[in-house]
């Protein structure tokens, strides 16, 4: 069976999805961090998880104007403009400096991934994790259409309405 997903039209549904992100897991600054990141940039979810923190970040720790990547899929150069999630980064980059001192056995912060995995902080979050998460958010508000597309489609439809 395939999984329908959609994207997000009602301003309250869309609040309660962010609010479900950042306070319902002990993670939640990254998976509220990725989705807005995806809404904004409107990039592939492969792709946001593969954003490396030298992509985002300054040396030192304070957000670039732009990004520049390569579409995993396409390959296309695409250049992110930051400035809508520059507080949302900056917040996560904090978050995550805090998180890194309370259990400084784990080198989460030293990872090169902006979004990485706390279980193998070498790597980042893999796509299927974050559809979990996402699915999990779904099920807590009774909503059968989040995925990892969800927040592209998301911001697309926001663009959409605004032109």
């Amino acid at each position: 069976m395939k999984q329908i997903v959609k994207p997000i039209k009602d301003s309250w549904v869309l609040k309660s999805v962010q609010d479900t992100l950042l306070n319902d897991f002990e993670t939640g600054r990254r998976n509220y961090t990725i989705f807005q990141v995806g809404k904004a940039t409107l990039l592939r979810v492969s792709d946001v998880l593969r954003l490396k923190k030298s992509d985002v970040f300054d040396e030192n720790g304070r957000v670039k104007r732009n990004a520049y990547i390569i579409d995993k899929k396409t390959k296309k150069h695409n250049v992110l403009y930051l400035r809508p999630v520059e507080r949302d980064l900056e917040d996560y980059y904090d978050w995550l400096k805090k998180w890194q001192q309370e259990h400084p056995n784990q080198s989460v912060f030293f990872s090169e991934w902006l979004f990485p995995s706390f279980t193998r902080p070498n790597k980042h979050i893999d796509g299927r994790r974050y559809y979990m998460i996402m699915h999990t958010v779904g099920d807590k508000l009774h909503l059968n259409y989040l995925g990892t597309h969800t927040m592209r489609k998301t911001g697309a439809y926001m663009v959409y309405q605004q032109t």
